[in-house]
C-alpha cells in the first residue's frame, strides 16, 4: 500500500527512517529500519522496481548494477509484475531505501514497509508494505 509522498529535509537516511517509523502500516509499530547497501560496491543509492500487491521489491545499485531482492521478494517473483519507481516530485529514479520491520514479541517479522528517499530532491514515501504470514521469519531482517 503506498502513501502520500512529501518533501523531506536533506538529512538523508535519518529523515527516511523517521518517515518509515511514523508510517505504521496497518497500525503496527516499526521496530527496526534497515538501510540496504550494495554487497558488491557499498553504494547506498538504487533504482527500484516493485509489485506492492505481491510484496516484491528489487533494488539495483545505481553505481555497479548489482540487483537483489528485499526480504523474501524473490520467492514471489513468478506472480509479480514489477514496475519502476519514480519520484513524484522530480521524476528521479535513484533512491535511498529504508526497510521497516514490525516485529512480534518473539522477534519474528510481522510486517515489512519499504520507504524510498529520492536522492535528487529528498522526497520520501512508503512505496510498498506487506504482511509476513509465516514463521520462522527473523531471517528476513538480514535480506535487505
Amino acid at each position: 500500500m503506498t502513501t502520500d509522498h512529501e518533501p523531506a529535509p536533506a538529512d538523508g537516511f535519518a529523515a527516511l527512517a523517521e518517515y518509515v517509523r511514523t508510517f505504521r502500516a496497518e497500525g503496527y509499530r516499526v521496530d527496526k529500519v534497515v538501510q540496504p547497501v550494495c554487497g558488491e560496491c557499498g553504494h547506498r543509492a538504487f533504482e527500484v522496481c516493485l509489485d506492492d500487491d505481491e510484496g516484491v521489491v528489487r533494488r539495483t545499485c545505481a553505481r555497479c548494477g548489482t540487483s537483489a531482492y528485499i526480504a523474501d521478494g524473490a520467492d514471489f517473483l513468478e506472480e509479480a509484475e514489477l514496475g519502476m519507481c519514480e519520484c513524484p516530485g522530480c521524476g528521479g529514479t535513484e533512491f535511498e531505501i529504508g526497510v521497516g520491520f514490525s516485529l512480534h514479541p518473539d522477534r519474528e517479522v510481522r510486517w515489512i514497509s519499504v520507504g524510498l528517499r529520492c536522492v535528487t530532491d529528498g522526497t520520501v514515501g512508503v512505496y510498498a508494505d506487506w504482511k509476513i504470514n509465516y514463521g520462522p521469519s527473523a531471517h528476513l531482517l538480514d535480506h535487505c
